[in-house]
């Protein structure tokens, strides 16, 4: 049986996950607004992936016998200069839900919550893998600058990112991941 801190904790990181998705939706469509069709996919590719991990978090919940409590999302911000502020900003939110997912391992081990210790290490890895890949982004667009062909030539290669998690959740994630 998960507690009601847990439950509560979990709930919360939840509607951080369903944010995400929102953030990464609004750098979407300011990418497209921009004309980098590339990073628009980027950008929504990883907001299908920030709705699987608060699918996650759901299916684990209703597992457990937690309850879900579905929050207000906030308005992300809209407007972004430049490809570099995207993903420096992407960086600062990535950062931010590690520190969570830590506090959320940090909750489940001081309440010897085993199994939703188990449960956070996927996001535990997963959170080192966000970062490592938006460190990798920045990096590039400093090599870029102002170069506007050396954009274009990354906004091609964004353009192949392909979404890699389930994306229909009408029968459960474990369901969906198992097509």
């Amino acid at each position: 049986m998960i507690s009601d801190q847990m439950t509560a904790a979990l709930n919360a990181q939840m509607n951080r996950e369903m944010y995400s998705a929102y953030l990464y939706m609004a750098m979407s469509s300011q990418a497209n607004a921009m004309g980098l069709k590339g990073f628009a996919n980027w950008f929504m590719v990883q907001y299908h992936e920030e709705m699987f991990h608060a699918m996650k978090f759901y299916e684990y919940l209703h597992s457990q016998g937690g309850a879900v409590e579905l929050k207000a999302i906030d308005e992300p911000p809209a407007r972004f200069a430049s490809a570099l502020e995207m993903f420096t900003k992407t960086l600062e939110h990535e950062q931010f839900v590690t520190r969570c997912i830590n506090d959320l391992m940090d909750l489940a081990i001081a309440g010897k919550d085993h199994a939703t210790r188990i449960f956070l290490q996927w996001y535990v890895s997963e959170q080192v893998e966000e970062e490592e890949n938006d460190n990798d982004m920045i990096a590039q667009l400093k090599l870029i600058k102002d170069n506007p062909h050396g954009l274009l030539m990354l906004d091609r290669e964004l353009a192949g990112r392909a979404t890699t998690v389930p994306t229909d959740f009408s029968k459960g994630v474990s369901a969906a991941a198992a097509v």
